[in-house]
This record gives structure tokens, C-alpha cells and sequence, in this order.
């Protein structure tokens, strides 16, 4: 068996999708395993950008099986948009299926979305707004709508007849909203039908029968670690968990199953939307970083909130998920910076910690401690051994991989799939 999983080890747009459509081109099978068309993957190829955002990132192997697995949030229209874009690019789809266990967005997941969000005023999540949320919670309140639901048109027809008439009494009485027509949402969804019939699959006996075959499955999840239900920045997380202990749950495989846990850390830290951040740069420099990084989200176009480099967050990654190894990405916008600054821990109300409090207003009031190391001038992008880079730039990697007990197996010296370091090969 050869199960590979590639998790954020920040708070997102780490550049898993970089790291995913490498190891990608060398696998049997690509596995989304949880969120939705809330995550934006970005992949560069001979220097020309895609933008992913339900599609596994080794869609672009037209070798391995794309699966969009149980624990996903599919809307299906976003899906066949995405398809659609890639086929007028020339790429061929037709190698996506899709788990019938998958629960459905449905439009009243978006529209509740942003109305809760706008009720929430200054104490909003900062969601993307794409229905994420609202659709788990119906999951977990059980009366999702799910993929299987789409095979037979009467229980389709049945259960949301049931569900719609809810929704549209919350979105009435509790926001005075505008209430849904049945019947045009009906023929909506009955004008995709077809076209998703011949994609959808029991995934996790595919899943299953393709590790016990020993072919290559790689796991790819959305989001990051801090976003993480249980672990992450509560309440500003999202809805499903994108640890590897997710891969288990949302694909529905075993642990022992899982060969290799690659954690994606970005050189640096950033996040989208509401939350504290505690090493977040209010300057010219974290405006020099979101400029040299284009850190713009790929889902929202949202600028991205930048800051130095938070080991203690790259730490719990690596001890919630089991990490195997690291790949750094994005070490090339740290060059021409005279220092950098990496965070080592928090001052907390007098006291040092080197641990995520739960607390929010805790980890809100808490003063990085900084170690700061001599940065580089010298151009790194076209350098392919670590030996090669420069003495500082070398340091600060060794160092990463002191702090957190994990070794870096890739650093990632520009956003094109060839600009890498491979310091140990991972498929």
C-alpha cells in the first residue's frame, strides 16, 4: 500500500496544490477528502496559472483517477464550471468521479451563509460564502441532500421538498429573506443530472481496492491545520477537519493505510478573514510580502494578511497530523529582506509559552517572541540543489526543521512546478 496525504500546516494557501499536482504526475489516484469550492488551489505549469478549487490537483495527470471524496461539500454546479474552464483549455475531465456519499451544497446554503454573516456583523467568521458551513451543519443535523439522493429522482424530488420547506421558513421568519421556488430549483438540478450519473462511485471501496492493489493514492486536503475544527482558531475555522486524521474519515480508510504525511509550509504566514493572528505585519513590510507573494485569495480574490514565519503553529501541525516531512514554499519572497524574524513563541499577560492556547482572547493578546536570522540578496529561483542556495537561506530552513522535529524533504523556490529543491524524493 502507498497512501500519501498532503495537509496545510498554517492556516491555508501554503501552496498544497503546487506540492499535490508535483507528486501528482506519479500517482494512480488523487483523493479530495473534505471542504469545498471553499479552497483555492493554484497550479503553475509552464507558466500558465490554474486555478483549482473542488478538482484534486492532479487533474492535470490524465493517468490518475480524480476523487472527490464522502467528506466533501460538492456544489455541482461549481464542478461542472471548473470542468468546463479546463476543458476550453484543452484538458480532459473525463478521468473525475464522485463519491455518492458526498453531501450536496444547495443554493439555500449559499444565501444562509451570507445572511448569517451579515447578522453577525463585527463577529463574523469571514467566511468565502460559498455554503460550506450551512451544508455541514445540515450533514451533521441529518437532512443533507446527498450525491446518491441524484440516482433516484423520486427520493431527490421527496427530500427536498421536505428540507426546502424549512429553509425557506428560516430564511423568511429569521432574516426576511426571499424564500426559494421548489420547482425551479428542482428543474436546476434536474438539468445536471445526467451529466453527474455517469461520475458517481462508491469511492471508498474504489479508494480501498486501489491501496490494497499498491498503487499510489495521494490525499489532498483543503484548508490548514489552525483552520481545523477541533484544533484550529475557533470560532474563525472552517467546517471539517483538514488533518490527516481527515483523510480517514473523509475518505474512509484506515491509518495504517497512510504511508507519508507531507505538511505544507509556507516560508512565511498568512491568513484569510477574521481570526487573531499574532505575528500579522500592520506595515510596509507585510505590504511588501502580500505584494512580492500576489497573496490575493484564489477563491475571493481577498487580500491576504501577511506576517513572519510562527513556528509554534508549524510545531502542532506537525504533532496533530503525524508528519512524515515538510515542504517549504515560497522561500524565494523572503529573498532581500536584511532580517527575518521567526516566531519561537508567545508572551502571554507576563508569561512565555511555545503552545496554541484555546483560549481566543489568550492566543488574541499574546506578543510573538522572536529569533531573527540574516536574510539573502542572491536570486534562488533557478537553484536545484540545497547545497547551492545561500548560507542564510540554508540556516533558516535547517533551523524550520530543528524547531518542529521534522525534516524538509522540498523547498519550493518559485510558484512553476520545476522550481524546486528536492532534498529527499517523496514519490
Amino acid at each position: 500500500m502507498a497512501g500519501y496525504v498532503v495537509v496545510g500546516a498554517q492556516w491555508g494557501d501554503e501552496g498544497k496544490g503546487k506540492v499535490v499536482d508535483l507528486l501528482g504526475s506519479n500517482v494512480d489516484m488523487v483523493v479530495r477528502f473534505q471542504g469545498g469550492n471553499n479552497a483555492g488551489h493554484t497550479v503553475v505549469v509552464n507558466g500558465r496559472k490554474t486555478i483549482l478549487h473542488l478538482l484534486p490537483s492532479g487533474i492535470l495527470n490524465r493517468n490518475a483517477l480524480c476523487v472527490i471524496g464522502p467528506g466533501v461539500a460538492l456544489n455541482p454546479f461549481v464542478l461542472f464550471q471548473e470542468i468546463d474552464t479546463l476543458e476550453k483549455q484543452g484538458c480532459i475531465c473525463d478521468h473525475v468521479r464522485v463519491s455518492d456519499r458526498a453531501h450536496l451544497i444547495m443554493p439555500y446554503h449559499i444565501y444562509l451563509d451570507e445572511l448569517f454573516e451579515k447578522r453577525a456583523g463585527k463577529n463574523k467568521i469571514g467566511t468565502t460564502k460559498n455554503g460550506i458551513g450551512p451544508c455541514y451543519a445540515d450533514k451533521y443535523n441529518r437532512i443533507g441532500l446527498r450525491v446518491c439522493d441524484l440516482r433516484d429522482w423520486d427520493v431527490f424530488k421527496e427530500k427536498l421538498a421536505s428540507v426546502l420547506a424549512m429553509k425557506n421558513d428560516e430564511i423568511v421568519k429569521l432574516f426576511d429573506g426571499k424564500p426559494y421556488d421548489y420547482d425551479a430549483m428542482l428543474a436546476d438540478f434536474k438539468a445536471i443530472r445526467e451529466r453527474i450519473l455517469p461520475m458517481i462511485c462508491d469511492a471508498t471501496d474504489k479508494i480501498n481496492k486501489a491501496l490494497d492493489e499498491d498503487k499510489l493514492v495521494l490525499f489532498e486536503g483543503a484548508q490548514a491545520n489552525m483552520l481545523d475544527i477541533n484544533y484550529g482558531t475557533y470560532p474563525y475555522v472552517t467546517s471539517s477537519s483538514p488533518t490527516s486524521a481527515g483523510v480517514c474519515e473523509g475518505a474512509g480508510v484506515s491509518p495504517r493505510k497512510l504511508d507519508r504525511i507531507i505538511g505544507v509550509v509556507k516560508a512565511y504566514s498568512t491568513r484569510v478573514g477574521e481570526g487573531p493572528f499574532v505575528t500579522e505585519l500592520l506595515d510596509e513590510t507585510g505590504d511588501s510580502l502580500r505584494e512580492k507573494g500576489a497573496e490575493y485569495g484564489a477563491t475571493t480574490g481577498r487580500p491576504r494578511r501577511c506576517g513572519w514565519l510562527d513556528l509554534p503553529v508549524v510545531r502542532q501541525a506537525v504533532r496533530i497530523n503525524g508528519l512524515t516531512e515538510m515542504a517549504i514554499t515560497k522561500i524565494d519572497i523572503l529573498t532581500g529582506y536584511e532580517k527575518l524574524p521567526v516566531c519561537v513563541g508567545y508572551r502571554i499577560n507576563g508569561k512565555e509559552y511555545d503552545t496554541i492556547p484555546a483560549s481566543l482572547r489568550d492566543y488574541a493578546a499574546a506578543e510573538p517572541v522572536y529569533r531573527y536570522f540574516d536574510g539573502w540578496t542572491e536570486d534562488i529561483s533557478r537553484i536545484r540543489e540545497f547545497d547551492k542556495l545561500p548560507e542564510n537561506c540554508r540556516k533558516y530552513v535547517r533551523f524550520i526543521e530543528k524547531y518542529c522535529g521534522c525534516s524538509v524533504s522540498l523547498v519550493s523556490v518559485g510558484p512553476d512546478r520545476e522550481e524546486n529543491i528536492i532534498l529527499r524524493k517523496i514519490i
